[in-house]
């Protein structure tokens, strides 16, 4: 068996489908002879988790298991041992924080760096995916919603718009929104955004025109007030389910590089 199948072999799933590694599994892997030896390392590495603005608790999972032993009449259960469930990128950190004379630290810091890298490789194509088509649909819907809007009565559509945002955002304009996002002028807010943002928009959006077709709203100030609630319930909702608030989600990069990552994949 080579020596990199050695930490696949030992990858565990949880009920989630997430893999995991045992810290108590992975330090012998490392060759250290002791767990307590191996928890400085464990140490060092929650720091450059934390120092790279990552959640340490979701990386390095804190875990209390009863010591396993088997004999002839089946499993037996005894002291309660502390251990660490690990992420891929948390092996990953602690590899690279481990002895470096050990050849098969060496050996685990370019399996775990490239298995990484594949990881956000896979992850920023699924996000990107997301995202295209996200965006797609809020040209949609914008646009049902400029039409819809304009049979109610708003001859102000960016006025309208505002209201929305408004709502979304805890009271920032589509101005103070692209200001915060810090874009240039000829960048459109919309494609600066992550999959939940638009996710967040494109509820907001269809809901908004909904509702103006639904209770027969007319007028500038009535619709703008409807679009206003819409998107205050859209935010209601997230906090209510312990979300990000859209405001302090990350700015990616213009969707057109998204656009191009997918279309060299599809080539």
């Amino acid at each position: 068996m080579q020596v990199n199948n050695v930490f696949e072999k030992v990858k565990k799933i949880n009920k989630y489908n997430q893999e995991y590694w045992s810290a108590r599994e992975l330090y012998k892997l490392l060759g250290y002879t002791e767990y307590n030896k191996f928890l400085p390392a464990i140490k060092r590495a929650k720091t450059a988790c934390i120092n790279s603005n990552q959640d340490v608790n979701l990386h390095f999972a804190h875990v209390s298991e009863p010591q396993i032993s088997r004999n002839q009449y089946g499993e037996t259960k005894g002291q309660i041992l502390s251990n660490y469930k690990l992420s891929r990128y948390a092996c990953y950190l602690i590899a690279q924080n481990s002895d470096p004379k050990k050849e098969i630290v060496a050996t685990a810091q370019t399996y775990f760096a490239i298995q990484t890298r594949r990881q956000e490789i896979q992850e920023t194509l699924i996000e990107d995916q997301k995202r295209v088509y996200l965006r797609g649909e809020m040209k949609v819907h914008n646009l049902n919603l400029a039409k819809t809007a304009k049979k109610a009565g708003v001859f102000n559509y960016g006025n309208f718009q505002d209201f929305g945002y408004m709502g979304l955002y805890g009271g920032l304009r589509q101005k103070q929104l692209h200001k915060k996002k810090r874009l240039k002028k000829n960048e459109g807010i919309l494609d600066h955004m992550g999959s939940e943002e638009l996710a967040a928009n494109l509820f907001r959006a269809t809901q908004a025109e909904a509702k103006l077709r639904r209770e027969s709203i007319f007028g500038q100030g009535k619709a703008s007030q409807a679009h206003f609630e819409v998107g205050k319930k859209v935010r209601q909702t997230i906090k209510e389910l312990g979300g990000t608030m859209p405001e302090k989600l990350p700015t990616p990069k213009n969707i057109k590089l998204s656009q191009k990552r997918i279309r060299k994949l599809d080539s």
